[in-house]
């Protein structure tokens, strides 16, 4: 483990930053795509191609059920050929003759579809749960982390009376047990008053206070000017920490949702979307932190992962599920016209997204901050 560690951080930061990222995407979308392949196998699907990346196979291989695994050199992604995918409608008869009969996608019912579908997003919250449940069992779960540690001079939070000591129960009415909790609320409420409910001397007050702006509009984020104290971590039992695992994953699901609602009213900066290049340096962080960051990390972007993918978008697995609510109301499929308009622009939109993400990831990322320092 020492020589490992050693060696690790030997490595330059790009090298790092690269390994940490592929290891961290690697798993992830193993896992979700390992849902959709077992809950074809469990619904009597065939499956053709397991593939981790995408263009051309580094190492393929066949097992005794005649999937192709394939691990390719793009890791950017993967997906998972079922047999008989296409439409039935736009194969050749050459095609459809070779479709094993009863193990076809197709011939299954709308609502085995769903399930081999949704297998995938579902696959990912279960990994999460499972990864924040590991890490409550051996390394301990955060307790008394909202307690205040130091109130900065001239601060929003001295000009509201807050004091060190105090110990945070509840933001705008809402709970809070850990200091990131905090954080997360204040920074996209500059120039707002928040509802703070604290625990003092063993009595409960409720202050307001208004976070101050830091840095320059429109990206301008809230600060209260606090240091949260010394907290500690509890180990949990098994069952306790699934309980917690599953709390947890519930809550960056609320809050990530929470978030994009907030970029859409304007209320937060399009600006903090991220894409790979930013996933690849807080990987790199993460891994230079230690093993409990990067698995912490690691079941972040599995929920974030999860919950991209069933959003109503066609191409995306939430996409086709909304394809198929649609064939269980109606009796049948959409038109194919339909789908395909669908596809197009789930297509267009998520190439859209994909390219506006990266460029915040160049311009606002360490990339950009390279190129202001070296142009000055």
């Amino acid at each position: 483990m020492d020589l490992l560690s050693a060696f690790w951080t030997a490595l330059p930061a790009l090298p790092r930053t690269l390994i940490a990222f592929v290891a961290v995407l690697g798993v992830l979308v193993f896992i979700h795509e390992l849902g959709h392949y077992l809950a074809a196998r469990w619904r009597g699907v065939r499956v053709d191609v397991f593939s981790i990346g995408f263009g051309k196979p580094i190492l393929r291989w066949t097992d005794s059920r005649e999937c192709e695994w394939r691990i390719s050199w793009i890791p950017l992604g993967g997906f998972v050929k079922l047999h008989g995918q296409e439409n039935p409608a736009e194969i050749t008869a050459e095609q459809r003759a070779a479709w094993r009969p009863g193990e076809t996608f197709h011939d299954k019912s709308v609502g085995s579809r769903a399930i081999v579908v949704a297998a995938g997003p579902v696959a990912n919250f279960l990994l999460a749960i499972l990864l924040f449940a590991g890490l409550y069992m051996v390394v301990g779960q955060p307790v008394g982390g909202t307690s205040i540690g130091q109130v900065m001079a001239g601060s929003a939070a001295e000009r509201g009376g807050l004091r060190a000591g105090d110990e945070i129960q509840a933001l705008d009415g809402a709970r809070v047990q850990r200091f990131d909790q905090v954080q997360r609320y204040i920074q996209p409420r500059a120039g707002q008053p928040v509802a703070i409910r604290v625990l003092r001397d063993g009595a409960e007050q409720t202050l307001t206070v208004t976070p101050e702006p830091a840095g320059e509009a429109p990206n301008a984020t809230g600060r209260l000017g606090i240091q949260g104290g010394v907290g500690h971590f509890e180990r949990l039992g098994p069952l306790q920490a699934v309980t917690a695992g599953a709390a947890q994953t519930w809550e960056i699901t609320t809050q990530t949702l929470s978030g994009i609602g907030e970029m859409l009213t304007g209320k937060r900066s399009a600006k903090e979307l991220g894409g790979p290049i930013k996933i690849a340096e807080i990987s790199g962080e993460a891994a230079n932190l230690g093993l409990t960051p990067l698995i912490n990390l690691m079941a972040v972007l599995s929920v974030s992962l999860g919950l991209i993918n069933l959003f109503p978008i066609p191409v995306l697995d939430g996409g086709h599920l909304m394809f198929y609510a649609a064939e269980a109301i109606r009796g049948r499929p959409l038109p194919p016209k339909v789908q395909e308009l669908g596809f197009r622009a789930g297509f267009a939109l998520l190439i859209g997204l994909f390219l506006f993400a990266s460029s915040n990831d160049i311009i606002e990322g360490s990339i950009g901050k390279w190129f202001s320092r070296l142009f000055g």
